[in-house]
């Protein structure tokens, strides 16, 4: 069974894409903490609605090659935004680890949350398929 085309399976593994991206951006903040002129970045948040969007949408069927095609904007990598609230100390650098840490703990707390709900709801689908739930 391919869960991809369930909308709720396809929800969470967007939301496992973007805080693993927003990961990646946090990590490379920490990494640059004691880099002169560094400025610290942050993904644009998740647009709840948009990827729901997105996700439970009816996709357009040519049925006739004599109708004019649809194309569907394909989702490309999650848009990394300069973070504008950083205060820059006196060498240029306006990462604060403290507020690194505390994202990076959300977003691995976040990404916890979302593998449990993916866990959960792929045993619910067992259940009711008679392979037993876990």
């Amino acid at each position: 069974m391919d869960l991809t085309r369930l909308p709720l399976f396809r929800l969470l593994s967007a939301r496992m894409a973007w805080l693993s991206q927003r990961q990646e951006v946090l990590a490379q903040n920490v990494a640059n903490a004691d880099t002169p002129g560094f400025k610290p970045s942050d993904l644009a948040p998740m647009d709840f609605r948009g990827a729901l969007r997105t996700v439970s949408a009816i996709v357009p069927v040519r049925t006739n090659p004599m109708h004019i095609g649809v194309s569907l904007r394909a989702q490309g990598p999650f848009a990394v935004v300069p973070d504008r609230r950083a205060q820059e100390s006196p060498d240029g650098n306006a990462v604060d680890l403290e507020e690194q840490m505390v994202k990076m703990a959300q977003t691995q707390a976040d990404y916890q949350l979302v593998t449990n709900l993916y866990r959960k709801q792929v045993g619910l689908i067992k259940a009711a398929l008679g392979h037993g739930g876990s």
